[in-house]
């Protein structure tokens, strides 16, 4: 990544956009609202087949505090995160996504935490998350309460990494809807600590910076107040496929600590759990857990118990509305 040089009141809102023509204006439109008073904002289309560049550079024009960059090829939200990470300017960044709308506190408030919590703590390695809400089109609206927005004790270190691999919970510490690329905002030199998110990761790559951040002693905060809305949508970098592909990549990547714990084998299978479920083949299903289940039975039963029912009532809510 190239240097830049930073000012610390500086605040780069980073926008990934693909095939987003419907959607990117009302997520620039909440960028423009932001009442933190210096910011720039950088867009990346990363080569979208619709006119969502087209949108972008009719909404940013005239706003000299804005600007456009487009790929030439499809690289993934991964890649596109890295060129925002690279053109970035400011101390702080905080990533909006191009079907998501953020209420116009959000970067005041999660500065405002992220502060705090580095004064309070002597922290250097923190990432804040803002709470917020999905909505979808049969009117059910989900809330997204942010890691570490509740409880005495921010979710930090080797804990996060396990309960995103493995789904183990450290007594006292809340997890939340985990660790969400867009509702994060943290200081530069953070993601340059980790370095930067994985290119060759289509999906979850969101995760696998947070486990690289916790590995690394990284702190988990998050914002109370809901900050932003996200409007849910389907598409195909969302498929079952590509996310069980991008899972397995992710496992493999950690192999060396997943083994190092003994949970290697089952980080591995259990995603083999959720794609089966979202393909609504119930008969490979089951012999999926029974395969786990077999290996890790207090950890597979506690696991499936603990987030089995969630899921069930989450999908009715879906198509039923509320």
């Amino acid at each position: 990544m190239t240097a830049a040089v930073h000012d610390d009141g500086l605040v780069t809102i980073g926008l990934t956009c693909y095939n987003a023509a419907d959607t990117i204006e009302r997520a620039l439109t909440s960028a423009f609202v932001q009442d933190w008073p210096n910011v720039e904002i950088l867009i990346v289309d990363d080569a979208s087949t619709d006119n969502s560049a087209e949108v972008v550079a009719r909404v940013i024009d005239g706003r000299p505090n804005a600007r456009l960059i487009r790929h030439e090829t499809n690289a993934g939200p991964a890649a596109a995160r890295n060129t925002l990470l690279s053109a970035a300017k400011g101390s702080f960044l905080v990533f909006f996504d191009d079907d998501d709308e953020a209420l116009p506190e959000r970067v005041r408030q999660q500065i405002d935490y992220l502060r705090d919590y580095e004064q309070r703590t002597g922290a250097s390695l923190v990432a804040c998350y803002a709470s917020g809400k999905r909505r979808y089109s049969s009117g059910y609206e989900m809330q997204l309460a942010a890691i570490g927005s509740r409880g005495d004790v921010a979710p930090h270190g080797r804990g996060v990494a396990d309960y995103l691999l493995l789904y183990r919970k450290e007594t006292g510490w809340f997890f939340g809807t985990g660790t969400p690329s867009c509702s994060l905002l943290a200081r530069r030199s953070t993601f340059e600590a980790v370095g930067g998110f994985d290119a060759g990761l289509r999906r979850v790559e969101d995760v696998d910076f947070a486990v690289r951040l916790a590995l690394k002693g990284g702190h988990f905060i998050g914002t109370a107040e809901p900050l932003f809305v996200q409007h849910s949508t389907s598409a195909q970098d969302k498929s079952p496929e590509r996310n069980l592909e991008s899972e397995l990549m992710l496992v493999g990547k950690h192999r060396p600590y997943l083994e190092s714990i003994g949970r290697y084998h089952y980080a591995a299978n259990w995603p083999k759990l959720r794609y089966w479920h979202f393909k609504r083949r119930y008969g490979r299903f089951i012999v999926q857990f029974l395969n786990v289940l077999l290996r890790h039975p207090l950890t597979a039963s506690r696991h499936l118990l603990s987030t089995g029912p969630r899921r069930l009532l989450h999908e009715y809510r879906i198509k039923r509305g509320g």
